[in-house]
């Protein structure tokens, strides 16, 4: 009997695909985790902020509907899609501190062009995180759950990680300026190209994609059972990249109230959006266990407490980081348990078209309130700012309640609600 490749083993693949998520996903909050040095370097108010993390989310939509319409995971070799996109992303993302700079970025013509190139930065990633998704599916079929919330749990560490770039390169001598952490990114990102081209494999399992179907787009939205699924995502999503890019800058003011030390806080940013990581893992175990929307449902109404008190907490520091860890972990610890469970509702020939309605509707949301938070906090503090985040999750926990007593519910996650 011929022996297996070393790297043809579901565990070597899974563990790899984790490494290449987090590595280029670095890209997507590079330059808000230096926010506050760029607003300084190029004289940014709080909604030019906001854009550097806008611009990335809607490149992502057009970047995921653009590869769906074109089928471009079935056309391309997965992983040669998944290298190059990540190999893209970091050349755009490296053309910002190596071709803009402090000069150029002060003037309109050079914050229109980063604009460009950030979103152009959420494009390529639309070709490595749901290509990841596909080739981990690829590999697993009993333990995809696992699989799926493990890979999902890299991304959090790898949008958690310009932070803890910036807490290694902060006191730096010469180099620890915005620039840095963007270049470092950038290189993450090109090792997870060459992991990607050189060492992932598809799997024994790998099916063609879904077409989308364009008509549905529409269509889906009568479905209630799918409806209310739909919105229990849509009020994670209105919550979770709010949190994302505007937490780690509470924590920041935060700590410099009580004259902590600017490494600290940046490590507290780091330990916020990572701590979604373990979560994501806990939250696919505990959904095959107690059921799905349940653990939601539970995931929500955690994470929209931590909204409701954490901005209140910006004097009380040590509190602060507490409730900023828990609300960290819970925040994104549903997100995979959300696309499960609409995968599970529609209609099976029909799944690719609504996972890219859910997928387009929930990231076009987080724009609204990536912009809103910074306009909110300019006027009444950060208290209300993010307290208003808590709104999605109110909506999300309604939704799958009602879900919850319709008898599709019976379709998710082999009956357990």
């Amino acid at each position: 009997m011929e022996q297996k490749n070393w790297l043809e083993h579901a565990r070597v693949q899974l563990a790899l695909l984790a490494i290449v998520q987090l590595l280029a996903m670095s890209l997507w909050f590079s330059a808000s985790a230096v926010a506050r040095e760029l607003a300084v370097a190029w004289n940014l108010g709080p909604v030019a902020l906001s854009m550097l993390t806008i611009s990335v989310q809607l490149g992502f939509v057009i970047g995921a509907l653009t590869s769906s319409l074109l089928n471009l995971s079935d056309r391309v070799s997965p992983t040669r899609l998944m290298a190059l996109a990540a190999l893209v992303g970091a050349l755009v993302n490296l053309l910002i501190p190596l071709g803009i700079g402090d000069v150029f970025g002060k003037t309109v013509a050079g914050y229109a062009l980063v604009l460009l190139l950030r979103g152009l930065t959420g494009v390529m990633l639309a070709g490595v995180y749901p290509t990841g998704m596909k080739l981990v599916a690829s590999w697993w079929v009993e333990g995809r759950g696992f699989a799926i919330g493990l890979l999902v749990g890299s991304l959090t560490i790898g949008s958690a990680s310009p932070h803890l770039l910036r807490a290694i390169t902060l006191n730096w001598p010469h180099i620890g300026s915005w620039s840095t952490v963007l270049v470092l990114a950038s290189l993450l990102a090109l090792i997870a190209a060459a992991i990607s081209l050189l060492l992932v494999r598809p799997g024994p399992h790998l099916r063609q994609a879904p077409r989308i179907e364009w008509t549905y787009l529409l269509r889906v939205w009568s479905d209630t059972a799918v409806r209310r699924a739909n919105l229990g995502y849509l009020g994670h999503m209105f919550e979770l990249y709010a949190a994302w890019t505007w937490g780690p800058k509470l924590l920041v003011e935060s700590y410099e109230r009580a004259k902590f030390s600017p490494t600290s806080a940046a490590l507290a940013g780091f330990a916020f959006v990572a701590a979604g990581s373990i979560a994501c893992v806990a939250a696919g175990l505990a959904a095959d266990r107690v059921g799905r929307t349940f653990t939601v449902i539970v995931c929500l109404a955690t994470s929209g407490c931590c909204a409701l008190v954490s901005g209140f907490l910006i004097d009380h520091p040590v509190l602060l980081t507490i409730v900023m860890i828990l609300w960290g972990a819970s925040v994104v610890a549903d997100s995979a348990q959300l696309s499960a469970m609409v995968s599970e509702l529609c209609d099976p020939a029909r799944v690719g078209s609504a996972l890219a309605v859910q997928t387009a509707s929930g990231f076009l949301l987080t724009v609204l309130t990536i912009g809103l938070v910074p306009i909110v906090e300019s006027q009444v503090g950060w208290g209300i700012a993010l307290a208003i985040l808590a709104l999605g999750p109110i909506v999300g926990i309604v939704s799958l309640v009602r879900l919850r007593s319709m008898s599709e519910s019976l379709k998710i996650a082999g009956g357990k609600q």
